[in-house]
């Protein structure tokens, strides 16, 4: 393993940014944080996806680019590490499930080429937790546009998750996948379960400076 590149990623309401600004604090890693709010089309969208869904995972995708080149030029490149809330491979889970075929044929030309050359990360975090779980956290944090979420596009994102880390650690199987069950580790509350998470981000982070 090179410096290490760490992502948190799972579905909707399941902790991601907590988790990675944990480990920032926990490691003094760099934090990378996904820049939801200022999408401009993102209220509309769960309102109403088929009608702007190409434009807001456009946008999401240039936006996170731009943000993991940014952070290769400041920090990876000059052996700083960083953790982030984000996998950038999340665009195409979002993209599949909101896109017509189409429109998702032309969207995975452009994520390949966007993403061909981009430094990616070497440990990922996969967190996961059952439909009233992620449905209670989206609730408590009151987001504005997250209310038009249904449990149905939550329980279906939840499966898409599912089967691509199930494809992504087959096709992927020198990048190590730290699975956290979200029902059974609360690690917002329980400081021992938070531990729980290091010791095992230590192991990984361990056995990719040895290899």
């Amino acid at each position: 393993m090179n410096i290490p590149f760490i992502a948190v990623e799972g579905p909707i309401g399941v902790g991601k940014s907590t988790l990675a600004k944990a480990i920032s604090d926990h490691y003094q890693y760099h934090l990378l944080k996904e820049i939801v709010s200022e999408n401009p089309f993102l209220n509309q969208f769960y309102q109403d996806m088929d009608s702007i869904a190409f434009q807001t995972e456009m946008f999401f995708l240039c936006n996170r680019y731009k943000q993991i080149q940014e952070i290769e030029t400041k920090y990876i490149n000059k052996n700083i590490p960083v953790v982030s809330d984000y996998h950038i491979f999340k665009n195409l889970i979002f993209a599949n499930r909101t896109l017509g075929h189409a429109d998702f044929n032309k969207y995975e030309q452009i994520f390949h080429i966007l993403t061909e050359d981009l430094s990616q990360p070497n440990v990922v975090i996969y967190l996961h937790a059952n439909l009233d779980t992620l449905l209670k956290r989206i609730a408590k944090r009151g987001r504005a546009f997250e209310k038009h979420i249904t449990p149905e596009y939550l329980q279906n994102l939840s499966k898409d998750y599912e089967d691509h880390f199930h494809k992504f650690m087959e096709e992927n199987p020198d990048i190590p996948v730290l699975s956290i069950d979200g029902d059974k580790f609360d690690f917002v509350q329980n400081k021992k379960d938070l531990q729980y998470i290091f010791d095992q981000l230590d192991k990984l982070l361990l056995k990719g400076v040895k290899n």
